[in-house]
């Protein structure tokens, strides 16, 4: 071993890699001059409304399949064991839900951007909050998402740091300026073929290097990582069933029911029965991604057992883990580094061209479109140029992320985290409860974020060291110093579950629970004191009709006598006229039915 740590790539490596860019570069070029030529906001933004399920069920995996994800997941199998695969039973109700309330809702009332829906529910001012805060959200996560895995690879290979940020940084930036939603689907699913076959290239590989099948196993069941189901009811247990199944529906809800790079795919199917359907498509598709990452991990550690290269000091970071182990144990395959690298930065490519992508245009339709009057062909360029302005801006957070200590790339994480759970709340004040009022809807949202920041922040801020311990007593002499820090510490743990260390204690995976409960109660509570919203004032078509729905399951004979309004109010301004179209609203009317069947049966 290379006495700086690093195992060096071979030029195969080097061309594989090179070939994903290009490749991905080529998709972009490809819509850019082809069709439409992205010619209409239509186009750019929503694909025309014309893309098909299965392109839209990887692009809807590969979102947020990122980098950090594939880097952290078998490290934290390694670590701790497979407790973190019964994530996959809350994919369940996390995207059920989705395709069943909010795909259907947003799907009828012909949106572009999922805060068009706060305008029509609430009012302008709601819409704009929440535009707001997402547009922070995705800012803060696309420096982190090009960064951490330039970083990792740059600590393992010596990889140039800045070359790597800066070559996937453009390469994204351009495709998706140039080829619009559709380059960014059909990138994904390039890219979500390299990440599979990447992923279990290593796998195999790493297995025959384990001494096979067997061999693996015996070495992971021996060494306790495989996890049974931890019961724990204690909120502040980092990983149990609990946290994982029960909080991660809160988390998958945030991410596939009311994010906006995933909404816009929803949105830009070509009826709403294929964009349920790519809901439905992208559970196996999630559970596939979730089972390599933890055979990965169990890979590993057949390889490695108690060794840890960390412990070893080979690497300074367990994020490093899965790179050095692509490095170390498989060097005597060529291309198959390169491979994985490929891999590892398909999933980067993946997210932050769908960051670029909802970021414009929201942007566009929610911001700009609204206030300034401008002909079509001037509009669709504008959106192309704030594709273009927020790739830079990656790249200026990716430089702001590399000023800060790792610590704080994990704080960054949490906060990509903390935000989605207040945004989910204010979706469902307005869609489960037609009482809610603007005004809740506001004081709701800055409850949740509040709430949100104060457990996260006061979280990470209790773990860290304190070094004002021994100040605490300046006549004390310096053998008391070390006697009363090891105190201080001990009294520390021992009530860490009492009071706010209590508190801050929490699980991560009750962060978007917690700040979207806090949404609702304090959302209800304001509506109520200024005065709730009566049924005639919501906009038609903006509310979930729960009694309706639970009436009809309860008496199954009845069900398809029932037909559901589902038209907008075209009387309510937005940033243009909500269009209706008589053959999609005939066949949305009836695919209600068929879907309460289906799901019966």
């Amino acid at each position: 071993m290379d006495p700086a740590g690093h195992k060096y790539f071979t030029v195969i490596d080097y061309v594989i890699f090179g070939l994903l860019l290009v490749a991905s570069m080529s998709i972009g070029l490809y819509y850019a001059f082809t069709g439409g030529r992205q010619s209409t906001t239509q186009e750019f933004l929503i694909a025309d409304r014309s893309m098909k399920c299965l392109p839209l069920s990887l692009s809807l995996m590969a979102t947020f399949q990122s980098a950090v994800a594939i880097i952290g997941t078998p490290a934290e199998v390694y670590a701790h064991g497979t407790q973190y695969w019964f994530i996959g039973c809350s994919y369940v109700l996390g995207l059920l839900i989705p395709a069943h309330i909010f795909i259907p809702l947003f799907y009828r009332l012909h949106l572009t951007s999922v805060y068009q829906y706060l305008e029509l529910r609430f009012c302008k001012a709601v819409r704009i909050c929440g535009t707001v805060t997402f547009i922070f959200q995705m800012v803060i996560y696309m420096g982190v998402g090009i960064y951490t895995p330039a970083l990792a690879l740059n600590a393992v290979t010596g990889f140039h740091l800045w070359g790597a940020v800066l070559a996937t940084g453009l390469v994204c930036t351009l495709y998706t300026a140039l080829g619009g939603l559709k380059a960014v689907v059909w990138t994904d699913v390039f890219q979500t073929v390299v990440m599979f076959t990447g992923q279990l290239a290593v796998i195999i590989v790493g297995v025959h290097q384990a001494g096979g099948l067997s061999e693996a196993w015996g070495k992971v069941r021996d060494g306790g990582r495989i996890s049974g189901i931890d019961l724990n009811p204690d909120p502040t247990v980092r990983h149990t069933f609990w946290t994982l199944a029960v909080g991660g529906v809160f988390l998958m809800l945030s991410l596939y029911g009311v994010n906006q790079a995933q909404v816009q795919r929803y949105l830009s199917s070509r009826t709403e029965r294929e964009a349920v359907m790519s809901c439905y498509m992208v559970f196996p598709c999630l559970q596939l991604a979730l089972l390599l990452s933890c055979l990965m991990g169990l890979v590993m550690f057949a390889c490695y057992g108690q060794n840890s290269p960390v412990e070893q000091q080979y690497i300074t970071s367990k994020d490093q883990m899965v790179l050095y182990f692509v490095m170390d144990m498989l060097q005597n395959f060529p291309g198959l580094p390169g491979l994985f690298v490929a891999c590892l930065f398909s999933a980067s490519l993946s997210t932050i061209s769908s960051a670029f992508n909802s970021l414009a245009t929201v942007t566009m339709v929610d911001l700009i479109k609204p206030h300034y009057s401008m002909t079509e062909a001037r509009a669709t360029l504008l959106s192309k140029l704030l594709a273009l302005s927020y790739g830079i801006i990656c790249l200026a957070m990716a430089y702001l992320v590399h000023l800060m200590n790792s610590s704080v790339l994990q704080a960054a994480l949490s906060i990509f985290g903390m935000i989605g759970g207040p945004l989910l709340g204010l979706f469902c004040l307005g869609i489960f409860f037609p009482c809610a009022n603007s005004i809740g809807a506001v004081t709701g949202l800055s409850a949740g974020l509040l709430m949100a920041f104060w457990v996260g922040i006061g979280g990470f801020l209790t773990r860290m060291p304190s070094p004002v311990i021994p100040l605490l007593n300046s006549t004390i002499t310096v053998p008391d110093v070390s006697e009363n820090i090891t105190a201080a510490t001990a009294e520390l743990e021992a009530d860490r579950s009492a009071g706010l260390h209590g508190f801050y204690s929490l699980s991560y995976m009750w962060y978007s629970a917690l700040s979207s409960c806090t949404v609702l109660i304090v959302g209800l509570i304001i509506s109520c004191i200024t005065g709730p919203t009566k049924g005639d004032d919501v906009a038609s078509g903006t509310v979930y009709p729960v009694v309706k729905t639970a009436q009809s399951y309860l008496k199954p004979s009845t069900c398809c006598k029932t037909t559901a309004e589902h038209k907008v109010d075209g009387q309510k301004e937005m940033n243009g006229t909500v269009k209706e179209d008589a053959g999609s609203q005939e066949e949305t009317q009836r695919f209600l039915p068929d879907v309460e069947l289906e799901t019966s049966v």
